[in-house]
């Protein structure tokens, strides 16, 4: 009953699969899975393919077939889907479906189970790699837009830069006027060293003289002086 059974089984997916099965014996064939995805931006790598070995046991539907997964001979590496790392998974995925179906006709169900399988395990990878380079442009972005608009301003940072302007203002101003006194007091000197005895006395630039200095023929005669001079 089961070599029966699978007979007609190999029949029908003779007509679903007419390019895809590829007999290997009597009681094992392989079927090529072509994978649906979608190709991201800067993508042009083939569409990856699976080829899923099917070998019945004697006691088949009753009894699980032997399944193996492998990538067509000489097939590009797809950056999304590694069988070496991914076989046991898809493989696991097929227990439940094979416990579902024991004793009927399963393997049609298996194919389209590996397919979408496969299918999101790549969706779930790209969407993942795209996060990264989404995140990557967003740092990079931000970074570009901080160059124009420089650092947010908050309160305690405007204080801190009023408190530092305003500390540059004063010792600008204190320079400056250091700056100008001490121009003043040469243009002083300079003044000072050409006027005559006249002009230092009339502008008060002579030192007070001490009245006990006047006192006396000696006092008399330097008023007189004075007074000459003038």
């Amino acid at each position: 009953m089961g070599r029966d059974e699978q007979k007609e089984e190999r029949e029908v997916l003779d007509s679903i699969f007419p390019e895809e099965i590829t007999d290997i014996s009597d009681t094992s064939y392989r079927i090529s899975i072509a994978l649906d995805v979608t190709q991201q931006d800067g993508d042009d790598s083939e569409p990856p393919a699976l080829l899923l070995s099917v070998t019945y046991p004697p006691a088949y539907p009753d009894e699980a077939p032997a399944l193996d997964l492998s990538t067509p001979p000489n097939s590009a590496r797809y950056p999304h889907l590694d069988i070496q790392d991914d076989k046991a998974r898809l493989l696991a995925a097929l227990e439940p479906i094979i416990e579902e179906n024991m004793g009927m006709a399963m393997v049609f169900t298996l194919v389209s189970t590996i397919k979408d399988s496969a299918e999101l395990l790549i969706s779930e990878r790209q969407a993942a790699a795209q996060a990264i380079k989404d995140v990557v442009a967003a740092q990079a972005e931000e970074e570009e837009n901080r160059k124009f608009h420089g650092t947010a301003v908050t309160r305690d940072s405007f204080l801190e830069w009023r408190a530092m302007f305003r500390k540059e203002m004063e010792e600008e101003e204190n320079k400056k006027r250091e700056e100008k006194e001490a121009e003043d007091k040469k243009r002083r000197v300079k003044t000072e060293e050409r006027m005559s005895g006249r002009q230092l006395w009339e502008k008060g630039l002579v030192g007070k003289v001490d009245e006990d200095e006047f006192e006396g023929p000696d006092g008399l005669e330097e008023i007189e002086s004075l007074k000459i001079e003038a």
